[in-house]
């Protein structure tokens, strides 16, 4: 994957996604906290997907922004497509892509519900359904669209964590009243955060089963009650260490002190 240099003459949105491009894959260390928490984030899912689909197979990337679940999918012998509803961004990830097979298909992703049905051997989601005011829709839209015995893999905030105040989607009599200011990015753009169990209860009710869950990212990695003043300062092969101390924390407390959570989905053959 290119790493392109910074271009005053870019459209304001490769402008963003650069910035966000340093602070995720980049050498900013601006938001330690945030890069952790990506890093840790991102690595779960590309393992996850490594292990379970075979190379030379079908993934779609959706909402995939910059490239940067997509570009290293394909590196590593997947067929990619990518998607986003920014078409805008379909260049800059022209501009970083390097090696490897991906189509580009921006827009809305339920339009390409029927030309898509049972086309992927994987499909790929990485902190969308949040953002989304229908996350059962969603989901029943991404399992139409997987071939049977296929993987969808989301990643999402883990409603259990200590920190969390926005409500459970099944707590939510009318979905509805969301659907306009669905869509928007970032952590202020988050609808309803998913826990486990409710995550288990939205797979089952789009025909599949939730054969993993990963939770990951403590407090200290990402960042949270000031814990990100220490980041700086401290190596990262310690901040790491902690961080797999904390995986093999009780079930509940593992519920409790992390932050993300990384879902592996099956579809029945």
């Amino acid at each position: 994957m290119r790493r392109p240099a910074y271009d005053q003459s870019w459209p304001e949105s490769w402008k963003l996604s650069h910035q966000y491009d340093e602070l995720e894959i980049g050498n900013s260390r601006q938001n330690p906290g945030y890069t952790y928490q990506y890093e840790i984030r991102r690595g779960w899912a590309l393992r996850a997907i490594e292990e379970l689909v075979p190379r030379g197979t079908y993934v779609l990337d959706v909402a995939g922004a910059s490239g940067n679940f997509t570009l290293p999918l394909a590196e590593n012998g997947y067929r990619v497509v990518w998607n986003d509803l920014r078409d805008d961004l379909a260049e800059m990830v022209r501009l970083k892509h390097e090696r490897g097979e991906v189509e580009y298909a921006p827009g809305d992703i339920f339009s390409f519900r029927e030309q898509w049905a049972e086309r992927f051997d994987a499909v790929l989601a990485t902190e969308i359904i949040e953002h989304v005011a229908h996350p059962d829709r969603f989901l029943v839209c991404l399992a139409g669209m997987l071939k049977p015995g296929g993987w969808l893999f989301v990643t999402t905030p883990n409603g259990r964590y200590f920190r969390n105040n926005l409500p459970r989607f099944s707590d939510c009599s009318d979905p509805s009243a969301y659907e306009s200011v669905q869509f928007k990015p970032n952590s202020d753009g988050h609808i309803f955060l998913l826990d486990c169990e409710e995550m288990r209860a939205l797979a089952a009710n789009a025909g599949l089963t939730v054969e993993r869950i990963q939770l990951a990212t403590n407090p200290l990695t990402c960042g949270h009650v000031k814990l990100g003043y220490l980041l700086p300062y401290l190596p990262a092969v310690m901040v790491r260490a902690l961080e797999a101390t904390t995986q093999k924390f009780p079930r509940v407390m593992r519920e409790r002190i992390h932050s993300q959570m990384v879902a592996c989905l099956h579809k029945p053959e």
